[in-house]
């Protein structure tokens, strides 16, 4: 089978960002033959650079990724992750409101069940959106997260009653195979360099179209 070229959004001599594929496990997962570090490490062993993991997104999540190609960037970006912006675009079940904030505590079951609770034992989490358009059945989200825990935005979405396009884990069994949420904007300072690094990909036509 013939490897996919990885999609590179920016690179330099300190660090990665590429664009995930939705299905594919952002490390190695045992159900899954890829996974998007290993080809991040194929593509920059060619070059004798390391990689490190700075940040995950959900293996059905597609977009955005940042990793470092030395231990000290990598923990320079996880100290200042808190301050890192970061958007996704969503299609949703339903009409939403013009925008709006979800907020909860986040608890996981064993059986890796992510669920919110107003038990402030778990772990806060906070999540905004501003709806972009609408039809008689679906929304079209740019939403916005304060904090990234795992599972946040499906969590948050299904808790709105308007759950994510898609998402066979905390949706409906709506037929899509493609789980509809982007991590398509990044905004954070260079750790070396200090200039601010902005990806912003556009809205995908699949996306629009559902909305139409």
């Amino acid at each position: 089978m013939k490897k996919r070229k990885l999609d590179v959004l920016y690179e330099d001599k300190h660090l990665i960002i590429v664009n995930k594929n939705g299905n594919m496990p952002t490390i190695k997962c045992d159900n899954y033959k890829d996974n998007l570090y290993s080809e991040v490490f194929d593509y920059l062993h060619k070059k004798n650079q390391k990689v490190f993991v700075v940040h995950r997104l959900d293996k059905d999540t597609s977009g955005i990724v940042v990793f470092a190609k030395s231990e000290r960037v990598k923990e320079s970006l996880q100290n200042t992750w808190d301050y890192t912006e970061r958007n996704y675009i969503a299609v949703v079940h339903g009409i939403t409101k013009d925008k709006g904030t979800i907020k909860s505590y986040l608890k996981e079951t064993k059986t890796l069940y992510t669920y919110s609770t107003n038990d402030k034992s778990g772990k806060y989490a906070e999540t905004s959106y501003v709806r972009v358009k609408s039809n008689k059945q679906y929304s079209l989200l740019k939403i916005n997260i304060k904090t990234g825990r795992k599972n946040q935005i499906r969590v948050h979405m299904k808790d709105n009653n308007t759950p994510i396009l898609g998402d066979k884990k905390y949706g409906k069994k709506d037929g899509y195979r493609k789980m509809m949420l982007l991590a398509n904007e990044i905004k954070f300072i260079h750790p070396v360099t200090k200039e601010i690094i902005h990806i912003d990909l556009k809205i995908p036509n699949e996306y629009s179209k559902i909305v139409e």
